[in-house]
């Protein structure tokens, strides 16, 4: 059993306030959960309008499997014309 985590450190360009952010991650965290079967959650700078910190967390049965969903993932995110990606952290336990 493999735990992949990544969290990404997002730049919402487009945000004015803290509720254009929690709509653009809303809608982000939504699609990932249903797209890719992660769990999903808004982990930092949930005070600051234009940033914020996703962390994905998925459970497979072998690291090359979590590997692929989540490199999956980082493309899916990369392609949000709402956000861009700043900073990703990856880990395996």
């Amino acid at each position: 059993m493999v735990i992949g985590v990544c969290s990404f450190e997002l730049h919402v360009a487009g945000a004015h306030s803290l509720k254009d952010k929690r709509s653009v991650l809303k809608s982000l965290k939504d699609r990932l959960h249903n797209e890719f079967n992660v769990s999903v959650a808004e982990t930092g700078r949930q005070d600051t309008w234009q940033t914020a910190e996703l962390t994905v967390c998925l459970v497979a049965s072998d690291r090359r499997h979590a590997e692929s969903v989540l490199a999956a993932v980082d493309r899916f995110v990369e392609s949000n014309p709402l956000c861009r990606i700043v900073d990703t952290a990856t880990s395996f336990l």
